[in-house]
């Protein structure tokens, strides 16, 4: 068993297995003596249940609670899958491109934390499909991350029908409708973090020359957002959109992005703070360049704080 192996795994296990390995780590003696009795689970280890890629609580034997990341294969998506296993929160990817959740584990192939599933929500019967198999996992769900989009569409709205605007909205703004609908109400019950956040991107802000229905699309997700943080306060859960505020720097434009645009995994990083006891309650975070910060260790998921003023933007 590898060192990265075993460190991915101390992540899922806890606090104290985390500064152990980081000790570990940095004492190359320590692991040579460590090793062995790592890899053969240990003479002295106590009896308890380690169910298939993840951990139960040594205290209560609860299994920890997992993230749900909506369009974990995309870009940004990506970015949060990889800041999540980062702060040691076990990943469940729901994607409808087989091809593509292959892929996203053969990129985390050493995460133990990272699993996925085939679904869609791109009408409401999928999405409530999509639900019922959610409910039926033994992790509880902690949090629901909607990192979903389309590809952005050039050309002028003036010259367009009605029904091209329609088929941007259908694509880019129906799924987060139908997202909302079946899968925010599992949180409600839950005594973990109960957050829903979607990511929003800064053509909601201002029209962007070239991609007039980008801009319609995304301001409308982004009064949605507002209108879903208002009403999700009735069932005990903190709604949110972490509004993106330049274009993401990914592989396919690193040749061409500016110096102030985020990576993903930045977006991602900032989505961990939000869920990691963040009080700002506000319908709209924003993020940018200036929050490139490592996290501050696990994630600890926690019961959101109650809260008075909820309206405004960050």
């Amino acid at each position: 068993m590898s060192l990265r192996n075993i460190l991915a795994r101390f992540r899922i296990a806890g606090q104290n297995a985390l500064d152990l390995a980081m000790t570990v780590e940095s004492r190359p003696t320590a692991w040579r003596r460590l090793a062995p009795c790592l890899a053969q689970g240990g003479p002295t280890a106590p009896n308890r249940d380690y169910p298939g890629f993840g951990r139960k609580c040594p205290v209560n034997g609860i299994l920890t609670p997992e993230v749900l990341v909506l369009g974990g294969t995309g870009a940004v998506g990506q970015g949060v899958v990889g800041a999540l296993l980062e702060a040691g929160s076990p990943v469940l990817v729901v994607g409808r491109d087989p091809r593509r959740l292959a892929a996203l584990h053969e990129q985390f192939a050493d995460e133990p934390g990272l699993q996925t599933m085939l679904g869609s929500l791109s009408d409401d019967s999928s999405a409530r499909a999509l639900a019922e198999r959610v409910t039926q996992r033994p992790r509880p769900l902690a949090a629901v991350i909607a990192a979903m989009g389309g590809p952005y569409n050039r050309g002028r709205v003036v010259e367009r029908g009605g029904d091209a605007l329609a088929a941007a909205l259908q694509a880019d703004l129906m799924p987060h409708v139908h997202a909302v609908r079946h899968l925010l109400p599992l949180l409600q019950d839950n005594v973990h973090a109960r957050r829903y956040v979607m990511i929003g991107s800064p053509a909601g802000l201002k029209p962007w020359a070239g991609y007039g229905e980008t801009s319609i699309t995304t301001a409308a997700l982004r009064m949605y957002a507002q209108v879903v943080h208002q009403e999700a306060q009735a069932v005990g859960v903190r709604a949110q959109m972490l509004e993106v505020c330049s274009p993401v720097c990914t592989p396919a434009n690193a040749a061409n992005a500016c110096i102030e645009w985020p990576s993903s995994l930045l977006v991602g990083r900032r989505v961990v703070s939000l869920l990691d006891g963040c009080r700002d309650n506000r319908a709209i975070v924003r993020c940018d360049s200036s929050d490139a910060e490592l996290p501050r260790g696990l994630l600890h998921l926690e019961i959101p704080p109650l809260w008075r003023d909820t309206a405004g933007v960050a």
